[in-house]
């Protein structure tokens, strides 16, 4: 197996980063999902606005 970062030869027995071949290459990996380079195909999501204003909400009201 290859890493997917590198495409170096992946040992998988008793490897904690499989299926890369380093924590670098994990780490790497990790920062592309952080900076959104990688996507899951799907429907575009419309977000309607927050309101912050804690009267229209139920439950208990802070004092």
């Amino acid at each position: 197996m290859k890493c997917p970062t590198c495409n170096k030869r992946v040992e998988w027995d008793d490897n904690p980063f499989r299926p890369f071949c380093s924590e670098r290459c994990k780490l790497i990996d990790l920062g592309r999902w952080v900076d959104e380079e990688y996507r899951v195909p799907g429907k575009a999501v419309i977000s309607e606005p927050v309101d912050d204003d804690d009267e229209d909400q139920p439950g208990p009201k802070s004092k």
